[in-house]
This record gives structure tokens, C-alpha cells and sequence, in this order.
């Protein structure tokens, strides 16, 4: 499961960077659904590390506040998960 998350976050981490670049150089982006949905299904550490490194989507409120209730979501999950196993 580790390997897993992490292959996914180094993806997210990636596909951030790109995002990134394709905007400085106004080329077609790649969608925020596909963005948040790689976020969703475990790169979130990934996903931070780019928003943090590349300075990408960290001023757009609207990307902040469906990035923050997705981490809220796993942090649920793991809770469910976990401590009431």
C-alpha cells in the first residue's frame, strides 16, 4: 500500500510540475479534474509538494478549498479505517 501512495504522489508531483510549465508558457493546461482527482486517489502529499515547489494553484481559492476537502475526506477514511477497525 506505501508503494503504491507513493508512486501515486510522485505522478501527482509530476503532472503538477507540467501543469505548471504549461501555464508559464500559455499552452492548453491540464484540467483541475484531473488534478484533484490524482489528489483524490492518494497523491495529495505529492500534490502539496507541487503546489509548494512550483508555486502552482496555491492563490486560486477555488483549487484551495476542493484540495482541503479531499484531505479532509482521507483524513475521515483513515480515521474509519483504522481506529475503528
Amino acid at each position: 500500500m506505501f508503494y503504491g501512495i507513493a508512486v501515486i504522489s510522485i505522478i501527482t508531483f509530476i503532472i503538477f510540475g507540467i501543469d505548471k510549465r504549461k501555464a508559464v508558457k500559455h499552452q492548453r493546461r491540464i484540467p483541475e479534474s484531473t488534478l484533484l482527482s490524482l489528489t483524490f486517489l492518494g497523491g495529495t502529499v505529492g500534490a502539496l509538494l507541487g503546489m509548494l515547489v512550483f508555486r502552482h494553484k496555491i492563490s486560486k481559492r477555488s483549487f484551495l478549498l476542493k484540495f482541503v476537502l479531499i484531505v479532509l475526506l482521507q483524513a475521515l477514511f483513515i480515521y474509519f479505517i483504522f481506529l475503528n477497525a
